[in-house]
């Protein structure tokens, strides 16, 4: 319920929300059949000012070129009267010279007249021209005005069918229907969806995208907003500029467009399209009509760079295969290196090792001679072995190897 105080009697009386709607459109329709008197009635003095000086300025030509007749015959006067003193002592002369300058004056008179006639159709042609032009100027007056009237009754119909948290999903709704309608025969390879990425926080509502030959020439980030009349809280447009440029920046995307019902009675936005860049890089706001349009210019503006576009992938797709190129030829420099050095180690342990056997087999080598040595000298000794030798610093032993008869006899030796 909605409270209304009398102006009058100071009254407070409560009214429900269908009441306290009649009200506030009935105010709103004085307010717009007074605007549209007003405007009909500057229109009216605009048309009547413009035929008046029109009708000014035609006679100041007409009292001009009057004048300088007036003038001209004035002289012709002059000279018609000095003409006649001059030939007083001939009266055929005299004749002659004012037949001539009589002829002379109607010729000029005639002169005269059709140079009025003429003046007179030129001032008949201008006001049938300036008729002409207001009637068409009233006419287009009267169509933008249609066209206003229908247009504000649509969306005042349109969101009187709608509760506060549909108004913006079916604006969404319009756009991809519009969208959608055209998609096979105008935008046959563009990427059109919702955007439900929110890794970053954030997210738009549309993301267009178009390739051609897999390369990607116009991506757009689209923000839907809406709200209704007897929203409590009015938002402005330039509330969400901030955020739709994030989430633009965000998701990589070229452009950025605010699709808006926010600030109806704003000129600014009802005109057309909005460049607001000066305030957000590639920024555009515009009004739901506009969103075909809007995509229509920007990929056919983007359409007509795609040829740099593909030049510098190539560059690019260049400039990586020679990067990828220099890292597989670094990394194939490290990895030999380090091969190199792990066999270099280990070559040169191993020739270490072979030295270190060479040198061991060397000693064994020497000492098996050596021990052959000793071997040869034992044999020796082995070979000169005799019991007189072994018994010469020991007689009692020779004596009992002799009572056994295993002794020598006879050995000198």
């Amino acid at each position: 319920m909605q409270e209304i105080k009398c102006p009058k009697c100071g009254e407070v009386f409560a009214v429900d929300e269908s009441g306290y709607a009649q009200i506030l459109k009935q105010v709103r329709d004085k307010e717009f059949e007074k605007e549209l008197a007003r405007r009909g009635n500057d229109l009216e003095e605009k048309k009547e000012n413009e035929l008046q000086l029109m009708q000014i300025k035609q006679k100041e030509e007409y009292d001009k070129a009057l004048s300088s007749k007036d003038a001209q015959i004035l002289n012709r006067d002059r000279e018609i009267a000095r003409l006649q003193a001059q030939l007083s002592g001939s009266e055929t002369e005299k004749k002659l010279a004012v037949s001539e300058a009589v002829s002379l004056k109607e010729k000029e008179l005639s002169e005269k007249t059709t140079q009025i006639l003429a003046l007179q159709s030129r001032l008949s042609n201008k006001e049938t021209e300036s008729e002409l032009k207001e009637q068409s100027l009233q006419k287009q007056y009267e169509e933008q005005l249609r066209l206003k009237d229908e247009q504000i009754e649509y969306y005042k119909d349109f969101k009187a069918r709608q509760s506060t948290k549909m108004v913006g999903e079916s604006l969404e709704q319009h756009c991809m229907n519009q969208f959608n309608a055209l998609r096979m025969t105008a935008f046959p390879t563009a990427y059109f969806e919702k955007d439900n990425d929110v890794r970053t926080g954030s997210k738009g509502d549309f993301i267009f995208k178009d390739s051609v030959d897999g390369t990607e020439f116009i991506s757009i980030m689209f923000e839907m907003k809406n709200e209704m009349d007897e929203t409590a809280t009015k938002h402005k447009n330039e509330d969400f500029f901030k955020e739709l440029d994030k989430d633009r920046r965000e998701k990589k995307c070229e452009y950025a467009v605010l699709v808006s019902m926010l600030e109806m009675d704003n000129e600014l936005y009802n005109n057309g399209i909005v460049d607001v860049s000066y305030k957000y890089e590639k920024m555009y706001v515009i009004r739901p009509q506009f969103f075909i349009p809007m995509i229509t210019l920007l990929r056919n503006a983007a359409l007509n760079s795609l040829q740099y576009r593909q030049e510098l992938e190539t560059v690019k797709h260049q400039q990586l295969d020679i990067s990828r190129f220099e890292e597989n030829m670094n990394a194939f420099k490290e990895g030999f290196a380090r091969n190199y050095s792990l066999a270099s180690a280990r070559f040169k342990t191993a020739v270490e090792e072979i030295d270190k056997t060479i040198l061991h087999l060397q000693k064994t080598k020497e000492a098996l001679l050596s021990s052959e040595n000793n071997l040869r000298l034992a044999n020796n000794k082995a070979d000169d072995l005799s019991i007189k030798k072994l018994t010469k610093n020991a007689p009692s032993v020779r004596a009992m190897f002799d009572e056994i008869g295993t002794g020598e006899k006879g050995d000198d030796r």
